[in-house]
């Protein structure tokens, strides 16, 4: 089971957080390889991004569904693969370390299915651990951005 989960502390408080990950356009645009995405409605949207796995460079489509807002610790979503047969879900979640401090977890699992399936989670189980780990810092350096930009 292809996944990554990445866990750092960031100094802003819970509330903040929940401010900048609540909006899917706000990290939509950070996910590696970002090409563009569409917002559907409140909980679903679609994601076109440029993955590259050594010498295979594939324009993946994925749908993304919410599955949970909670305010203000937890997004859930499950994605799946317009144009390959990939499937998923992932989280941001936050836990209050002190009224000026959380702790911020990233995780990311995406199995790929069909004839090449075994293959591509081969290489899954390689990347996505790197991928998570650069997904959720970049989350919280644009988020750390934008706190600077609003004082």
């Amino acid at each position: 089971m292809p996944s990554g989960v990445h866990q750092l502390e960031v100094d802003l408080p819970i509330r903040n957080t929940w401010s900048f990950v609540s909006n899917i356009t706000n990290w939509a645009t950070l996910v590696p390889g970002y090409v563009e995405h569409e917002i559907l409605n409140e909980r679903q949207s679609t994601w076109t991004f440029r993955g590259d796995a050594g010498v295979v460079h594939k324009t993946v489509c994925l749908k993304i569904d919410i599955q949970e807002w909670v305010e203000p610790a937890r997004i859930s979503f499950t994605l799946k693969g317009l144009n390959e047969n990939f499937s998923g879900d992932g989280y941001f979640q936050t836990e209050e370390i002190s009224k000026s401090s959380v702790k911020m977890t990233g995780y990311l699992h995406i199995t790929a299915k069909g004839l090449i399936g075994p293959m591509i989670n081969t290489m899954l189980r390689t990347m996505l651990p790197r991928t998570t780990k650069d997904f959720t810092e970049a989350v919280v350096r644009k988020m750390q951005r934008a706190e600077a930009v609003a004082r």
